[in-house]
């Protein structure tokens, strides 16, 4: 892979402070660069914090003149039950942060040269058959064999790309991350989530176990963002994603000898459905075969440092009991 620029880069981060943005403005304020992250509610941290409201351009777009590199990560959770507050909340929060922020960049007198804006792996169909590239792969929504709540996740996604291309920022090259779950050994991410289960005995299948997990490793999803930097020919859509999703019994048992623990207590479809009603959640995160490929990446000459979960799952093991956050 092409070698970063050794001049710092400005780097603004939207929406920021969760555990995506977090992982992007250490990595990159580590090596050198200026990271700027754009906050509802700012708080302390070790990068510069700017707010804004994501609603109306303000004070906050000065930091996107001239800026290298925007990646906004803004939107509600949607690790949440989907009532009609919380889904019209969750999309609209996605929507028009980026409509906002694509008539910032549209005015700016020096505007980013690149715009990358979070996706999700999740577009795609509900799939055990095949794996999903850009190329081929079929938007989800109309799976027969998938719940109808399940839609709304795929309009969430499929809005959230039509508000970013849509956007006229002719300038700046775009690209939407089509993100597959950041596994980071940060604590309250997913990968912690996934292994107290483990600890606590009971990282068993879920459901079936059939369906598939699309995972990337953290050092792979900074290593991708940065290859999609340096590469000036790769726009549009891309896949961020491990080339070998797993099922979710294999994906679990992977983790469950990483850990040293060689038995899990699985958990069948309707009692995951009654502890996401507990858990304020959606059997969806776990019960939707998510079977993605990075096309674009593979084909592009990309290469993963971590693209098997049994070797991955080794390394975040190790790195969460050492306490240790980066790659």
């Amino acid at each position: 892979m092409p070698r970063m620029d050794s001049r710092p880069l400005r780097v603004v981060l939207p929406g920021g402070s969760g555990q995506v943005g977090t992982i992007l403005a250490r990595h990159f304020q580590g090596q050198g660069h200026t990271v700027t992250v754009l906050a509802r509610s700012p708080r302390s941290a070790p990068w510069r914090v700017v707010e804004w409201d994501a609603a109306t351009v303000g004070k906050w777009a000065d930091e996107l003149e001239g800026a290298d590199l925007v990646i906004n990560l803004a939107g509600r959770s949607v690790n949440c039950r989907y009532t009609s507050a919380n889904r019209r909340e969750t999309k609209d929060s996605r929507i028009q942060s980026t409509r906002i922020l694509g008539e910032a960049i549209r005015q700016s007198t020096r505007p980013p040269k690149i715009w990358m804006n979070a996706s999700t792996a999740t577009i795609y169909r509900h799939a055990f058959d095949r794996a999903m590239d850009e190329a081929t792969g079929e938007i989800g929504g109309m799976e027969a064999e998938a719940p109808s709540s399940w839609r709304f996740s795929i309009e969430v996604a499929t809005s959230w790309e039509d508000a970013f291309f849509s956007s006229a920022t002719p300038a700046t090259r775009k690209i939407a991350l089509r993100s597959a779950m950041v596994m980071s050994p940060d604590r309250g991410g997913v990968f912690d989530t996934l292994l107290r289960l483990v600890r606590f005995g009971l990282g068993g299948a879920s459901g079936s176990g059939k369906q598939f997990v699309s995972w990337i490793h953290d050092r792979d999803f900074l290593e991708s963002v940065e290859y999609l930097l340096l590469h000036d020919d790769l726009d549009g859509a891309v896949n961020l994603a491990s080339p070998h999703p797993v099922p979710n019994a294999e994906f679990m048992a992977s983790l469950r000898k990483a850990w040293g623990a060689y038995l899990g207590l699985p958990a069948s479809a309707w009692m995951l459905e009654i502890g996401a009603i507990f858990l304020q959640t959606e059997t969806e995160l776990i019960l939707k075969s998510r079977r993605v490929v990075p096309g674009r990446l593979i084909d592009h000459g990309f290469r993963f440092s971590f693209p098997d979960w049994a070797n991955a799952a080794r390394d975040l093991v190790q790195r969460w009991e050492n306490g240790s956050t980066g790659p």
